[in-house]
């Protein structure tokens, strides 16, 4: 059998592989790309047969380019996890903390971490592409006035040493991952004890209420939202499109009667997939 290709933004180490491997174990072959939009261009092109992206975090909110890159390319989401991120102080062997002059991380990390710079108002953030790369970055270098904010496996892969753990603000720091196929079927109910959730987009008249009925659609059969997340609708200013989520599958009688009543009054509807709730 071959070993799925899965495509993620990042270095090795960065925390998407490891919801990479949450969602789809061990026995797979991850393929690292610098920017999410070429994570979505490979799979769309067939060099990888999956993907997993961030989509939101309980600190740092959504992740709005990705929201955007679901509309553009016609993928469903088959999954999702969440991930507690572990935010650890990385250096090069022998690195002592009083050599620290800088830190080099993803700019959302940085942020999750100002306590820390607050109280070492010495040490500079530097804004990094990734969190894992930064890792990567001051090892090749062998850097020794730097450090960097990433995770344990980034560490680990990277021989990096870590001087200071868990240095995040919050540590109910979470954040949700999709995994994505091209395959257009809704997924067998084979998880019958979990629930399920759909996501969805659409766009609805710009008229006085019309959010109102499209929600509803929902509220009158009873089907519990668990997100709605407005995006720019582009080419039609100050009009929106709208992301949701909701409990169940998107071919139970009660979510096809409540899709049925969004498309009459809507002017685009598309269902991104049904999946099983994460963790």
């Amino acid at each position: 059998m071959k070993t799925p290709r899965v495509g993620f933004q990042g270095e090795l180490g960065a925390f998407s592989q490891e919801a990479a491997r949450r969602l789809l174990g061990e026995t797979i072959k991850v393929v690292p790309f610098q920017r999410f939009e070429e994570v979505f261009r490979a799979l769309d092109e067939g060099k990888t047969d999956a993907a997993v992206i961030p989509i939101e975090n309980t600190l740092a909110g959504s992740v709005h380019e990705n929201y955007d890159h679901l509309l553009r390319f016609n993928f469903r989401i088959m999954g999702e996890t969440n991930v507690r991120i572990v935010h650890n102080l990385i250096v090069a062997p022998g690195v002592r903390f009083r050599d620290l002059r800088r830190v080099y991380s993803h700019p959302v990390a940085l942020n999750q971490c100002l306590d820390f710079f607050a109280h070492h108002p010495g040490i500079e953030k530097v804004t990094y592409y990734d969190t894992a790369g930064s890792v990567k970055m001051v090892m090749a270098d062998n850097v020794r006035d730097a450090g960097a904010i990433a995770s344990e496996v980034a560490a680990a892969i990277y021989g990096g040493t870590i001087l200071r753990r868990e240095i995040e603000d919050d540590r109910q720091n979470y954040t949700r991952f999709f995994l994505l196929n091209g395959k257009r079927r809704v997924p067998p109910a084979v998880h019958a004890a979990k629930k399920w959730k759909t996501s969805l987009v659409f766009s609805t008249p710009n008229v006085p209420g019309a959010l109102f009925r499209a929600m509803s659609a929902f509220a009158l059969r009873d089907l519990s939202l668990t997100k709605i997340e407005s995006r720019p609708l582009r080419g039609k200013p100050w009009e929106y499109l709208f992301y949701l989520d909701f409990i169940g599958r998107e071919d139970d009688p009660k979510s096809q009667n409540a899709l049925m009543h969004l498309t009459e009054i809507s002017d685009f509807l598309r269902v991104l997939g049904t999946y099983p709730r994460g963790d």
